[in-house]
């Protein structure tokens, strides 16, 4: 694993107290980034990754952000200001990582309107309004990463709703990118496959053969971890991938090949 220069720039990952999004701020953390670390509601597990990336050397402070809600990217971005002040004196932001995330394992049939309207919320709303009110803390040739998913692009049923969101969250990138680019700001999407997290831990670890048909589903043949995922959030917030945007980089493993 590589280092790419992030020293004296800001990033926000939402939903990085856990998961993906902990890899991530872990990572940029080690990279340099001074990292707000939001969080919905388990402040303990947000202060546990704030302290590991200050016992790395790195910066970071914990921020509540449930999502979700009418106000909630506003209410986020107050939280933002009140913790950057120690770290930063004009208060911007370098990087926004829109990691936080639900999915809803119903199907067509038995997906009820308050499922869909609540994974819609917190994977299309939430990001959309992140962004528009982070836009005048975003410095000009920073970087907004969209964490979306495989199941955008792989027909999974089971996950309909889930998998509408992460296409929506896609098209949101690529309009972003053509918007955003004469700024310097690049926006791209990261697509994982099947990761062993938390969110996953009830049918995946410890089950033989669960875990196999996951590898199986790779062309890597294994388990995605959370860092493969953060070390390519990593690059594209790096000036490594300046001249990389409006792309949804595939993070499966090689999953449907």
């Amino acid at each position: 694993m590589g280092a790419y220069g992030l020293r004296g720039r800001t990033a926000l990952v939402t939903g990085g107290s856990r998961g993906i999004g902990r890899a991530i701020a872990r990572r940029l953390g080690r990279d340099g980034a001074t990292v707000a670390v939001g969080y919905a509601r388990d402040e303990a597990a947000a202060d546990e990754v704030v302290a590991g990336i200050r016992a790395d050397g790195g910066r970071a402070f914990a921020l509540r952000a449930e999502l979700g809600r009418h106000g909630d990217a506003a209410a986020l971005w107050k939280a933002f200001d009140a913790g950057i002040g120690a770290h930063a004196s004009d208060g911007g932001v370098d990087v926004i990582v829109n990691n936080a995330g639900i999915g809803r394992g119903s199907g067509l049939e038995s997906l009820t309107e308050e499922e869909f309207d609540e994974v819609f919320a917190v994977n299309v709303r939430a990001p959309f309004f992140v962004v528009r009110h982070g836009l005048e803390r975003l410095r000009d040739g920073g970087r907004i990463i969209n964490i979306s998913s495989g199941a955008a692009r792989l027909a999974m049923p089971e996950l309909i709703a889930y998998g509408a969101t992460k296409g929506a969250l896609d098209t949101f990138t690529l309009n972003l990118a053509k918007q955003l680019g004469p700024r310097g700001i690049t926006v791209n999407s990261v697509a994982p496959g099947i990761v062993d997290t938390d969110v996953n831990a009830g049918w995946l670890r410890g089950n033989a053969e669960a875990e196999a048909y996951a590898a199986s589903v790779a062309a890597l043949g294994r388990v995605g971890q959370p860092e493969d995922i953060a070390d390519i959030v990593a690059f594209l917030a790096s000036d490594d991938a300046r001249w990389v945007t409006g792309r949804v980089i595939d993070a499966t493993g090689g999953a449907g090949l």
